[in-house]
């Protein structure tokens, strides 16, 4: 399993909070979706762990995230996007 890890700025909360519905159901049809979780840090910013059934099915994500289109109060740290195989879940 391997995992896309990346940060957010919330410039706006409430319209991204407004939206992360919306968000959350495009990402669970992705290939090889397995889990996500999208955690609020700090009042303006955040840190999504998405899941996936291979490395090349999170490289896939990374990729389309990395032109992904900007989501209402939300500024996606493109930089911060790794890929990562995970070690161990409980």
């Amino acid at each position: 399993m391997h995992a896309v890890v990346h940060r957010v700025t919330f410039n706006d909360r409430s319209a991204a909070e407004s939206d992360l519905d919306r968000v959350v159901s495009g990402v669970t049809g992705m290939p090889g979706f397995v889990a996500g979780y999208w955690v609020g840090t700090s009042a303006d910013a955040g840190v999504a762990a998405v899941m996936f059934d291979s490395e090349e099915a999170a490289q896939g994500f990374a990729s389309f995230l990395r032109g992904a289109p900007a989501v209402p109060g939300v500024t996606l740290d493109r930089e911060s996007i790794e890929v990562g195989q995970v070690m161990a879940h409980a």
